[in-house]
């Protein structure tokens, strides 16, 4: 495959990042082209970053999730290739030209990724070994997806998911057309794990999590497995849950007491079949 950089955008949607998304954006190559995707609707960090670096957009968003944001950004560039990068990634010197040096191995892919340098936490699940750097793999994890815009006939993310596993859903989606996804091992990257800047919001920010973890599970497994597949595989969370809420209850840790209240209540809309509403408080 013919990826340069020339040829790719990188996307780069986030929320309060401010902590985090310089040393990201430092880490690419220079004149790379960049759109970012801002859902605080920060105005100063826009003005900041358009006026620091070059070749990047700065889009300001109402908070619509990462499926969303990121189809917006997908929509927005005019190469072939689209890199959907988080916040708190950052590249190696290396990460690139390795990345384009071992493309011009494969003859074809719909997504493919560099290595998370932390080998005890690999981006990938279910690894087919191809040569010593080259893996096909079943799906790769949301922070650090290349996605091959010829091959998703403009249907990229579902929407739906506000947070969490729309990754998994669209390599699903792309593993049922029998088209390749890939991890290039000695092309490496971090993934640091933190992209609030805003410390005060840390309990919210479990709270939202926990609530979207869970309505995102159960809405995967009931459009790709059906509704009674689902409901059998979130019964075991559901009734963990549930006692976990009445223990903290009973011990006066409304912390976590709320952040299984949370994830019950998430189950609970999703099995309704009502939209992923919950958003963080300010």
């Amino acid at each position: 495959m013919d990826l340069n950089l020339k040829n790719i955008t990188f996307i780069i949607a986030c929320f309060r990042s401010e902590k985090v998304i310089y040393k990201c954006i430092d880490s690419l190559p220079k004149n790379s082209k960049k759109i970012i995707i801002e859902n605080s609707k920060n105005i100063n960090l826009k003005n900041d970053l358009e006026l620091k670096y070059d070749n990047i957009e700065v889009i300001l968003n109402e908070n619509l999730g990462m499926g969303a944001s990121n189809n917006i950004g997908i929509k927005k560039s005019n190469t072939q290739f689209v890199y959907i990068l988080n916040p708190d990634v950052t590249f190696e010197n290396d990460t690139f030209s390795k990345l384009i040096e071992e493309t011009k191995n494969i003859e074809d892919f719909s997504i493919i990724s560099p290595c998370h340098a932390d080998k005890n936490f690999p981006n990938f699940k279910n690894q087919k070994i191809i040569t010593e750097n080259i893996s096909e793999v079943d799906s790769l994890d949301g922070f650090s997806m290349i996605l091959n815009k010829d091959k998703f006939n403009n249907i990229f993310f579902d929407e739906n998911f506000f947070l969490y596993l729309e990754n998994d859903d669209l390599c699903l989606q792309v593993k049922k057309r029998n088209e390749k996804i890939y991890v290039i091992k000695n092309s490496n990257i971090t993934h640091l794990g933190a992209s609030s800047s805003y410390s005060n919001l840390e309990n919210e920010i479990e709270y939202l999590r926990n609530w979207h973890w869970m309505w995102s599970k159960f809405y995967f497994n009931k459009k790709h497995f059906g509704y009674l597949n689902a409901t059998t595989k979130i019964f075991l969370n559901l009734a963990s849950a549930n006692l976990k809420f009445f223990y903290y209850l009973i011990s006066l840790n409304k912390n976590k007491r709320k952040i299984y209240q949370m994830r019950i209540s998430g189950i609970i809309n999703s099995m309704m079949g009502k939209k992923s509403f919950y958003r963080l408080k300010n």
